[in-house]
């Protein structure tokens, strides 16, 4: 009976181990702080992620801070096209001139020769899969009565009445203009009102590839294809901005607009968007904690992860980039390298 007695404190001991785990699990201390990569420079970087039915902002960082557009000029030059075909001045068969301005732009472009024209379906299609910039300025002189100034202004007082307020546009394509600017936030609204406004059309942002005259163009959004439930919209690069990327996520009953702007490469900034639509899809508890930051170039074992930067309200206006990368005015820049670039409590739509 002797080799009995020791189960008691055995007993004994197991009871008050369980004890202190199920008070250490009761316990209201935070959960260990989340890190999120950041494939771009502080001074580059920004991005939102906005709940598309309510316009709820679920994730930002330098929402509202002045950033290079780059091609995502485009998507503004592709809004009043499409308010064109809406109000009937043009149909898809509409033949658009070329001028020489036009044709004369830096690639990414069709390559156009003096007289020719392109019909408004191509066009659309040119600039949402192949990002031609010779086919925006032809848009932009077509519907600003020959100037491509006129039709600047008129997408910069469109910006305006649609809720951009940080935004200025100096030509119709997004090639390099110290003076053309906008922020993460205005291109979300910009993208969620081309899906409210336009939903007859917003096929285009989905296309890949397209025929023109006997010729497949093919496109570089990787995001198509990558991600289910990921139709568009657009993306841009030109040295001075990085790679910037304007998408919209629908699926499982989810609908989100993410805008990513200033990323090192292409593929990084991709990698950082389906980051950012997985975080948002995940637990609510999760997406509403902002995570610190490490910025591209930043160690792990650095001493201090910075947390959310400073707002580049307090810096004075966009720093310069180094001589590579200076925005001048008619600089040769792409969408692509090619052998041819708000407040989180409150809801980012604007008042109609």
């Amino acid at each position: 009976m002797s080799i009995l007695r020791p189960f008691p404190l055995l007993q004994k001991l197991m009871a008050a181990l369980a004890l202190l785990l199920l008070l250490a699990g009761c316990t209201t201390a935070a959960p260990p702080e989340s890190v999120l990569a950041v494939p771009a420079q502080p001074q580059k970087y920004a991005a939102i992620v906005v709940d598309a039915p309510t316009g709820k902002t679920l994730f930002e960082v330098n929402s509202s801070a002045q950033r290079y557009p780059a091609s995502l000029t485009k998507m503004m030059t592709l809004y009043m096209l499409f308010e064109a075909l809406q109000s009937g001045r043009v149909t898809k068969e509409t033949q658009i001139p070329v001028s020489d301005h036009a044709a004369s732009q830096p690639p990414t472009k069709l390559r156009f020769r003096h007289g020719e024209t392109i019909d408004v379906d191509s066009a659309i299609r040119a600039m949402v899969v192949k990002s031609a910039n010779d086919v925006a300025v032809a848009v932009g002189e077509y519907l600003g009565g020959g100037s491509e100034d006129q039709f600047a202004a008129m997408m910069t007082a469109k910006a305006r009445q649609l809720g951009m307020t940080s935004t200025t546009f100096r030509n119709a394509c997004g090639l390099p203009d110290g003076g053309q600017v906008t922020s993460a936030r205005d291109m979300a609204v910009l993208g969620l009102a081309l899906e409210k406004r336009f939903p007859q059309h917003f096929h285009y942002f989905s296309e890949s590839d397209f025929m023109f005259r006997g010729r497949l163009v093919r496109g570089h959004n990787d995001m198509l294809g990558r991600v289910r439930g990921v139709d568009g919209i657009k993306t841009g690069y030109i040295r001075a901005s990085g790679y910037n990327i304007v998408t919209s996520y629908n699926a499982d009953g989810r609908h989100l607009i993410v805008v990513v702007m200033g990323a090192d490469s292409a593929r990084q900034r991709n990698d950082h968007v389906e980051a950012l639509i997985q975080r948002s899809l995940g637990p609510m508890t999760a997406a509403a904690t902002q995570p610190k930051l490490m910025y591209a170039g930043q160690q792990p074992a650095a001493s201090a992860l910075p947390g959310l930067p400073p707002p580049d309200a307090a810096l004075p206006g966009l720093p310069p980039p180094a001589a590579p990368a200076s925005p001048l005015p008619g600089q040769p820049a792409s969408d692509l390298p090619s052998a041819d670039l708000a407040s989180p409590t409150s809801p980012l739509l604007p008042a109609q």
